[in-house]
């Protein structure tokens, strides 16, 4: 082999410009802040992250109790509720979801609205856990809510490519999953029944729902057919 054909570069998209984990940009970042969010619980202390689940863990009784928290945790709770996990597995099932369900969504919003939908959907899924919930002491905490709605959008973008029928099965089974954990199940939270079923079905609900306000719209190309002259 000559030379010069040893030493050529690599191709464009190949060797050393390609990445090992072939994620979206948001989803990777969303991943890895959940993960140093986890770690750095862990290196606290249960005393210390007590304190911040109490803080900033979504409690249903702090919206509908006069008193009950400070305004930094009640505007803050919405969103880092969604950043804490109650240990590595419930972490790692969530950030698996995200990483299936959420390329292709990302990939059709763009990074910046993929994160708005994400951070909205959890929102919403929260406001409504804490609207069935109003009396719940008990601290909600995880993505599963925003989740679900990336999950919603997911069938949305799948109708449109005419393959829905193919995970009807599958989102059959996941709210009927839901539903029986509300039915036989306590109230959510850290003290109760571990899955926030209204949450999920909120956030899914909501994702296949607003999906369609997100998705940037084609720009509008100017008529150039006729002639100003």
């Amino acid at each position: 082999m000559p030379f010069d054909q040893e030493r050529r570069p690599p191709e464009p998209g190949r060797g050393t410009h390609e990445r090992a984990i072939n994620l979206p940009p948001a989803i990777l970042w969303l991943i890895l802040i959940n993960v140093a969010v986890q770690g750095i619980r862990e290196l606290l202390g249960d005393a210390v992250d007590d304190q911040i689940i109490g803080q900033f863990g979504l409690i249903p009784l702090h919206y509908t109790s006069n008193g009950a928290a400070d305004w930094l945790s009640l505007i803050g709770a919405p969103i880092a509720y969604q950043f804490l996990h109650g240990g590595w597995i419930h972490l790692g099932v969530n950030m698996l979801s995200l990483a299936a369900f959420g390329a292709p969504v990302e990939r059709l919003l763009g990074p910046r609205r993929f994160v708005l939908f994400y951070l909205v959907t959890g929102i919403v899924a929260g406001a409504v856990h804490v609207a069935i919930f109003a009396d719940s002491p008990d601290p909600v905490i995880g993505a599963s809510g925003a989740i679900s709605g990336v999950f919603g959008a997911v069938l949305v973008l799948m109708r449109r490519g005419g393959a829905l029928s193919s995970l009807l099965p599958i989102a059959g089974v996941w709210i009927a999953l839901n539903i029986f954990f509300g039915v036989v199940g306590g109230t959510p939270g850290a003290e109760g029944q571990p899955v926030a079923w209204a949450a999920h079905i909120a956030g899914f609900v909501f994702g296949l729902i607003a999906i369609r306000f997100f998705v940037p719209r084609p720009p509008v190309l100017p008529d150039l057919s006729q002639d100003p002259g």
